[in-house]
């Protein structure tokens, strides 16, 4: 029997792909949803944003000459962070917070570009949206949306990189993992590193989550948030900015030489080239006289 082709295994892959997102609203044949056995605080009021109408919240730190600042720019992630039930680790570092739980890549790139920063970061970090495993209707459009995201990034801060979102108990594994990809893909794209972090949240620790399966817990899973950003943040400002290549000029023509005319004189007899008759030559003498010779 012979063998799928690799560009056939690759296309039934993303129609499949294409299939499983979004994966919260489908769950698949037999999948339990599992829960988080982690505690998590009672979320605060915060201002409705009229860009996008979801909660959204700006924090910057003070200015301190000897720290460089980072922004970090995400859903609710980023919430107990922002409201100080979770802390950063102390260091050579000041943190910065654009949170906007629930948001999309799309309506995250709509806060980002209507956000008022007065200063210049050191360097951004964008938390890889997770919501757009339901906020979208298949894995390319999620891509398409992340591409815009990290395009309005760039052109705001010089220097960007892409954190990746934790894994949600609560939902498949296998649409999370594509999505991941995707976003990995969009970025090598852009030229912008995604560092990922999945492995670095083990599954079979519940209580790294809270009782809802999605957000981490305060007590064991932001913590562990929290210094992975401070962690790929001081790793990333070591880092030198990427080089655009310059644009390439198309290769100029050459100048174009004129002809011209060259006068040689000639003193004594000289042979010329041999005439069309091959048994007669001419022989040019000192006063220009011709003589034909007959062979």
């Amino acid at each position: 029997m012979p063998r799928a082709s690799r560009a056939s295994s690759l296309a039934k892959m993303r129609m499949r792909m294409r299939t499983l997102l979004p994966m919260a609203t489908t769950l698949a044949r037999g999948f339990l949803p599992v829960h988080g056995t982690g505690a998590r605080h009672r979320v605060k009021p915060w201002p409705v944003s009229a860009h996008t109408g979801k909660f959204n919240r700006l924090d910057l730190p003070p200015e301190s000459p000897d720290k460089q600042f980072v922004l970090f720019v995400g859903d609710s992630h980023l919430r107990a962070l922002v409201d100080r039930y979770v802390r950063m680790p102390d260091g050579c570092l000041s943190f910065g917070f654009l949170s906007t739980p629930g948001a999309s890549a799309a309506e995250l790139r709509t806060e980002l570009l209507n956000a008022d920063i007065p200063r210049t970061p050191d360097i951004v970090c964008l938390l890889a949206p997770s919501n757009n495993l339901t906020a979208t209707p298949g894995i390319e459009a999620a891509g398409v949306a992340f591409d815009g995201l990290l395009r309005a990034a760039r052109s705001r801060w010089p220097k960007v990189f892409v954190l990746d979102f934790p894994p949600r108990l609560a939902s498949e594994l296998a649409p999370q993992q594509f999505l991941r990809e995707e976003f990995r893909r969009v970025a090598a794209k852009n030229g912008v590193k995604y560092c990922v972090t999945a492995d670095r949240f083990p599954l079979d620790s519940r209580a790294l989550w809270s009782r809802d399966g999605i957000h981490l817990s305060d007590d064991l899973g932001m913590p562990l948030l929290a210094k992975l950003l401070w962690h790929f943040s001081f790793g990333q400002l070591q880092s030198p900015l990427p080089v655009t290549p310059p644009p390439v000029s198309p290769p100029k023509s050459p100048p174009t030489v004129r002809p011209f005319a060259t006068t040689v004189v000639v003193k004594g007899e000289v042979s010329r080239p041999r005439p069309l008759d091959p048994f007669k030559e001419t022989v040019v003498g000192r006063r220009g006289k011709v003589k034909v010779i007959q062979f």
